[in-house]
């Protein structure tokens, strides 16, 4: 029987006493009946987690985080203490009391380790681990690995037990995107052709994050081959926004816990060819980075086929997170390498030296090219006025590049780099189209068909073209430290839809990653960061872009300006 707890005197439970309960049926009910929450319950061996009482921590740990803000709700507080009167604690204390002004992953890992070993001491996790709570019905998780967490969790309990020094991810639930290749776990890219693919080695960037002791729980779903805006499949159906269900997620989501029921990881490996990280880190309201280009190894990421050792020269790995601190964590991980790359290079990247108050920020904010509706011009706002209140140097430009000459140039790469998986005959039928169009035919069709077939020479042009862009981005950031953008037109579009509508009128559906693609080809850091929501309740978030290699500088911006947001919200 666990002992009787008081709820905060502050908080919507006050002067309640609970009562002591033989079961934790009794102890869900009650919550629940308590908070007005839904609290569901199902036998462990369905559930991810890894033991009762610690599996139950880190099903309520990520509950009740404000979906703008990370800021914690007072439920959150009334969760945390829950758990310690489920641990048998006399006295319920406050998450500040182990985690001051830091609800990140980082605190997050702490508070596992130590609340893991306070339960094995005072409850039995045998007789406590017979219920957990339910998966998310969002459809994000597609393949779990329970089993293999489980492993993975007692062998990190077993090596800090040992007094071994772990990983800085030891031991964090992570999900995978199902593009990624995962050792002895489906790997499908969302196509049936590979619906019974399971690799037997890790992508790159999974075997890092294994490395530094990531625990793995499943994958995430996945367009097609990773070619497609909306996240659905045959395999296993769409995958539902966590604000809206009638709208898109955008591209691969994680399940996050901020925005989602409380099974969830903290934390998902995405990758971003043209804004298939930042775009449904936008739409969901989540952080997502796309790092600086080369980074992090794309090997063993498909569409490229399994086995291949190359992958695309525009594709970047990157994770989707709840708080920048959370990234700060993943980007050590993703840019050390694991042992099997056998190099002797290591990362060092530039830590966010300036404050806050002292960067210098451009705003672009608007283009004819890709307008914004009204929602995202006063989100944009609302961030211009917390750097200025912030003491930051903020002034608008028109930006680095010419938009239209950059999107141009985007689509011609990225057209380029999809056929190196295209089979003979496609090929054969691509290039004899081709040479059937008018010259002066300016159609979709004809863009498309010209850029899949051009010479090597023109792609050499092209890629000289790229360089030049690189150098006038270059240029801008030596009179700027970062760029702050729209992160799209538009909060989520309808599911399904193959139209996009800025304030009544009818835009390309591909402007959904205009604003995403200045940066896709040309491999610098952008980071997309949740602002606020719509009346509709839907996500609404910015794209910060820094020079190359500045991905910390992101970061640390990101840390500075969610807290001053929190504050104003």
């Amino acid at each position: 029987m666990w002992s009787t707890g008081r709820w905060r005197q502050d908080g919507p439970l006050a002067a309640l006493e609970l009562p002591d309960v033989t079961n934790i049926r009794d102890l869900r009910d009650e919550v629940s009946r308590r908070t007005g929450r839904q609290v569901i319950l199902q036998p462990q061996e369905q559930a991810p987690s890894v033991c009762g009482a610690c599996a139950v921590l880190e099903a309520v740990i990520y509950m009740f985080y404000d979906p703008r803000t990370s800021c914690l709700h007072q439920d959150q507080i009334i969760a945390h203490e829950f758990v310690h009167l489920f641990l048998g604690h006399h006295e319920a204390r406050p998450l500040s009391a182990l985690a001051p002004e830091d609800s990140s992953l980082r605190s997050h890992r702490s508070m596992i380790r130590r609340w893991r070993s306070e339960a094995r001491s005072s409850v039995s996790c045998s007789s406590a681990s017979s219920y957990l709570v339910r998966p998310s019905i969002i459809n994000a998780v597609i393949t779990r690995d329970d089993d293999a967490a489980r492993q993975a969790a007692h062998s990190s309990d077993e090596r800090r037990a040992r007094g071994e020094a772990g990983g800085v991810l030891d031991p964090l639930l992570i999900t995978i995107k199902d593009s990624f290749e995962t050792a002895g776990l489906r790997t499908t890219s969302g196509a049936q052709e590979l619906a019974d693919h399971i690799p037997d080695q890790d992508a790159d960037a999974v075997a890092r994050l294994r490395h530094q002791g990531a625990v793995i729980m499943g994958k995430t779903n996945t367009p097609a081959y990773c070619q497609d805006l909306h996240t659905d499949n045959a395999l296993f159906g769409p995958t539902l926004n966590p604000h809206d269900p009638a709208r898109t997620v955008g591209g691969p989501l994680v399940d996050l816990p901020r925005r989602s029921p409380p099974t969830s990881p903290p934390a998902d490996l995405g990758s971003d060819l043209a804004g298939s990280l930042r775009l449904p880190a936008h739409y969901c309201g989540v952080y997502g980075l796309r790092p600086t280009h080369g980074l992090v190894p794309a090997r063993g990421h498909v569409p490229r086929p399994p086995g291949w050792l190359t992958s695309s020269d525009m594709v970047t790995p990157g994770p989707l997170a709840c708080h920048p601190r959370d990234l700060e964590l993943l980007l050590t991980a993703l840019t050390t390498p694991a042992p099997a790359e056998d190099t002797p290079w290591h990362v060092d990247l530039p830590t966010a030296s300036k404050s806050i108050d002292e960067l210098r920020i451009a705003i672009w904010a608007e283009g004819p090219n890709c307008p914004v509706d009204h929602e995202t011009a006063q989100a944009l706002i609302t961030v211009e006025k917390a750097l200025i209140a912030a003491g930051a140097l903020v002034r608008h430009t028109s930006g680095p590049v010419g938009f239209t000459e950059s999107t141009r140039l985007f689509e011609q790469l990225l057209h380029a780099t999809g056929t190196a998986t295209t089979n003979d005959e496609t090929a054969a039928a691509e290039l004899a189209a081709t040479r059937q169009l008018q010259d002066e035919d300016p159609s979709p069709r004809a863009i498309f068909l010209r850029h899949r077939t051009q010479t090597h020479r023109s792609w050499l042009r092209a890629s000289e073209e790229r360089a030049r862009l690189r150098s006038d981005w270059r240029r801008f950031f030596g009179k700027h430290d970062v760029l702050v953008t729209p992160a799209a037109p538009t909060p989520a579009i309808p599911a399904g839809s193959r139209m996009l509508t800025v304030d009544g009128k009818e835009r390309n559906f591909f402007d959904q990653t205009g604003w995403a693609n200045l940066t896709s080809h040309i491999g610098l850091p952008s980071l997309v960061v949740p602002v606020t929501t719509t009346a509709q309740g839907l996500s609404i978030g910015i794209q910060i872009i820094g020079p190359l290699y500045a991905d910390r500088v992101l970061l640390g911006m990101a840390d500075g300006l969610a807290s001053r947001l929190c504050v104003s919200q």
